[in-house]
């Protein structure tokens, strides 16, 4: 399967460019894409999406996208998962961990969960 990746609007679209050029198999969508949702869309309505299109979100926002996300699986939704990008290892380092994660994971493992870089 190929991997799926939604980059929040506050995650720069150089992440994109940067997945893209080590992978082009990787499939990378951006709040703010003309075929995908607007700049301003709020973070529910970008947990529905990523749910209904098989999409995992990668995001920076660690203070209210998990409480979103605890709301939309209390609703009885689900999502491909949740990446939580940490500043400190620069996009350099963010890409390699989601190059690997795109590179290594099985259909649905991310399903339901949060995952925060860097890996443990």
């Amino acid at each position: 399967m190929t991997s799926r990746l939604m980059l929040d609007e506050n995650v720069s679209l150089v992440y994109r460019d940067q997945l893209l050029l080590h992978d082009p198999s990787i499939v990378v969508a951006a709040v703010g894409d003309r075929e995908v949702l607007p700049k301003g869309t709020p973070d529910p309505l970008i947990l529905e999406w990523c749910d209904r299109e098989g999409f995992i979100l990668v995001t920076n926002d660690r203070r209210t996208m998990p409480v979103h996300l605890a709301g939309h699986l209390a609703r009885g939704r689900h999502r491909p998962g949740l990446i939580l990008l940490d500043e400190d290892l620069g996009i350099g380092g963010n890409v390699e961990y989601l190059l690997a994660i795109a590179g290594a994971s099985f259909p649905d493992e991310w399903r339901d969960r949060v995952t925060y870089l860097p890996l443990g």
